[in-house]
């Protein structure tokens, strides 16, 4: 898609430092009314929508020009959250949530029925918890459950500040909140916890080794 075809003109990015008061609170409101935003984490910045809003949903991927068989992954501000977006939680996958939550790791568990089935063309869904304050309290102001991808164009480089979210996504998102150069350059690690077998899918900041060592 061009630009022209962008639901919003790029005048409408807002770029909002991210602990100036009311940035949270407008980020979330963003987010409820179905509109898409930059978020920070602990990794890369996300590019963020409402998780049980298929709208947003398809937003998200036309912004990032992203297939539809590529799932996107769902940000949670608390563990106990995760009720609403996976049917249940496999023992071993708590073993690894109760060590590296908060944190850079992505765990894929068995999708809720009640998620849209845009987020995910399979029975798993990708969940994690960020080590990042701001990006937890836009969540649970938002309503809890976000759906997240990294903030850039599918096949360019991930964006490590806000200043390059807005440089490829201004026109798609209403909000870029800023707070600062990305702690990691590296996506978070993904963890299959779905099957009969641990199967390490990417490796982040959490080794492979670490993890199946502690599975172990």
């Amino acid at each position: 898609m061009d630009s022209q075809e962008r639901p919003y003109p790029p005048s409408q990015t807002q770029l909002l430092p991210a602990h100036r008061p009311g940035s949270i609170t407008q980020a979330a409101a963003e987010v409820r009314a179905g509109r898409l935003i930059v978020i920070p984490t602990d990794t890369l910045y996300g590019l963020a929508g409402d998780a049980f809003n298929p709208d947003a949903i398809r937003a998200i991927y036309a912004a990032k020009q992203r297939e539809n068989s590529k799932a996107i992954p769902i940000l949670l501000a608390d563990s106990t959250d995760l009720p609403r977006v996976a049917r249940f939680v496999p023992a071993v996958a708590q073993t690894f949530i109760n060590q590296y939550w908060p944190g850079p790791l992505t765990i894929l568990l068995p999708k809720h029925p009640n998620l849209p089935p845009e987020i995910s063309d399979n029975d798993a869904i990708a969940v994690r918890i960020p080590d990042n304050a701001v990006a937890r309290d836009i969540i649970r102001t938002a309503g809890g459950a976000l759906a997240v991808t990294s903030a850039n164009l599918s096949g360019q480089r991930p964006a490590e500040t806000a200043a390059a979210a807005v440089e490829q996504l201004a026109g798609w998102v209403t909000a870029v909140i800023d707070d600062g150069p990305s702690p990691h350059s590296l996506a978070s690690t993904i963890l299959d916890c779905t099957g009969h077998e641990l199967k390490v899918l990417r490796e982040g900041p959490i080794s492979a080794k670490s993890l199946l060592g502690l599975s172990n």
